[in-house]
């Protein structure tokens, strides 16, 4: 039998015999301090649950405090109430629905009609959302302004499914980083006041279970010392798998080709493969989440993304990261941002290299090694339509099409290996709407649930994320799974 990289390799089960009459006992046991295992911790220690939470790290925060603090949240939040912006739980449903390649209704059902509710717990950590609306186009917004568009929900064919509505609630801290550590901070005060311990440098090895499967208790390992912790319900919030090489090689093989990859150090994925030691059913594991935003600033979203043949292959007016997975199936993910002067700016994010400029379109095929006349003739065809507010070929939005007819003309790089395309993995554990981990016939598995990276995400599609998706569902998800793995053990 062929033996599996180290990095891929599944923990042992333990059985009960390592549990003995003085084993420390906890209500609930959570993996793992981010967004998802805080919020799962918080929420069981509310419901009465005697609450510990196992962090590899010195301090809590996980990736979440690197993110810069977007949470996808809508259905009529008191934001969208005060900048205009009218939603509701069946327009977020829809086009939800609409970017997920296989969507769990009863997940994104419950996410949609819990979505204010949540906006509002959020809010009583406290801190509040800004209530104020940034309308350009950005990555994020580069102040406190509390809302804007951080998905698909204005492109084509999107756009039909749903009626759009702005749902990126971003934290009030400046900048594109370190806002969600705002919340985890929070998140930690509020845990202190609820009585719930945290062991830092300290990891879970192994699970515990009893003779029927369920769970029973978890091993754990701080430096050279070990031990076992007795729990009827053990929450896994561990990250995702993107900084470990074996896993990324055999479910998501782009994230390991010419990219920057997105996580802490502890995203190796062993959240992941302790559910697989008792059965956890894994879904949407080749999935990955890759892009290289070429914008802000919004004018180069009027431009036009040619491919090597000089062809256009995707409407220039949608989220970056739909963008980048079309470059990525593109002849030799080899593609240019083509603007005109009128409309030339340079990315304010530095990574979408500026190429050069060209006096004439000829000399600019030329200079990018177009075949003749490819970029003259699809610049020709964009420009007409532009001009009359149209694109017939991929219906990008008329907010931003713009004839790009005015020389000299100007290319930017968005090929993979020349871009700084970076990325992190959307698959894991298949749960439940309660964060129960299911096996592969459907069955939970009696004490185990999941939250947060390590689970798989609504959004499955890599086109398809939404900025916000991680933050508010593993929040929203982590709620659920404390507060059921809390009456499971309360009785």
């Amino acid at each position: 039998m062929t033996e599996r990289p180290s990095g891929t390799a599944v923990p042992d089960v333990l059985d009960t015999s390592v549990l003995t009459a003085d084993t420390e006992s906890y209500d609930v046991v959570v993996v793992g301090f981010g967004i998802a295992g805080g919020c799962a911790a918080l929420e069981a220690a509310r419901a009465g649950a005697r609450v510990l939470v196992l962090e590899r790290a010195a301090a809590h925060g996980g990736t979440t405090a690197m993110a810069g603090g977007h949470f996808y949240l809508g259905g009529g939040t008191a934001v969208q109430k005060a900048t205009g912006h009218d939603d509701s739980p069946e327009e977020m449903y829809r086009y939800l629905v609409a970017n997920s390649l296989d969507p769990d209704h009863d997940k994104i059902r419950a996410y949609c009609e819990g979505s204010v509710e949540h906006f509002d717990w959020l809010e009583a950590l406290g801190f509040e959302f800004e209530r104020s609306y940034f309308a350009e186009k950005a990555v994020i917004q580069p102040g406190t302004e509390g809302l804007m568009y951080t998905g698909n929900e204005k492109v084509w064919p999107y756009l039909d499914a749903a009626t759009p509505a702005p749902r990126g609630h971003k934290v009030p801290v400046p900048g594109d980083t370190d806002g969600a550590k705002l919340v985890v901070d929070l998140l930690r005060d509020r845990m202190d006041e609820a009585g719930v311990d945290v062991w830092y440098e300290t990891g879970a090895t192994n699970l515990i279970t009893d003779a029927a499967g369920e769970v029973a208790g978890l091993a754990w390992r701080s430096f050279q010392e070990t031990g076992v912790v007795r729990t009827p319900a053990a929450v896994i919030a561990a990250g995702g798998f993107v900084m470990n090489p074996d896993m990324v090689a055999e479910h998501t093989p782009a994230l390991g080709s010419k990219l920057f990859t997105l996580g802490s150090t502890y995203d190796d994925g062993l959240g992941i493969r302790l559910g697989m030691s008792v059965g956890a059913e894994l879904e949407h594991m080749a999935e990955p989440f890759i892009t290289a935003p070429f914008y802000p600033p919004a004018t180069l979203v009027t431009g036009l993304i040619v491919n090597k043949e000089g062809r256009r292959f995707v409407a220039e007016d949608s989220y970056h990261a739909r963008t980048s997975y079309h470059v990525m199936h593109q002849p030799d993910a080899t593609a240019y941002l083509i603007v005109d002067s009128e409309h030339a700016d340079h990315p304010s994010m530095s990574l979408v290299p500026f190429i050069d400029g060209w006096e004439t379109v000829e000399e600019m095929e030329r200079g990018l090694g177009l075949p003749d006349g490819a970029l003259a003739a699809t610049l020709a065809r964009y420009n007409d339509h532009a001009a009359r507010g149209e694109d017939p070929d991929f219906h990008k939005h008329p907010d931003w099409l713009a004839p790009q007819d005015v020389g000299p003309w100007a290319a930017y790089n968005l090929s993979l290996g020349t871009a700084l395309y970076a990325g992190f993995t959307l698959g894991g554990m298949s749960v439940t709407a309660d964060g129960q981990v299911r096996r592969g016939d459907g069955s939970v598995i009696g004490g185990l649930y999941a939250a947060g990276a390590c689970a798989s995400n609504i959004a499955q599609d890599g086109q398809g994320y939404c900025s916000g998706l991680q933050l508010g569902e593993g929040s929203f998800f982590g709620r659920r799974a404390g507060r059921h793995a809390a009456g499971r053990a309360r009785g």
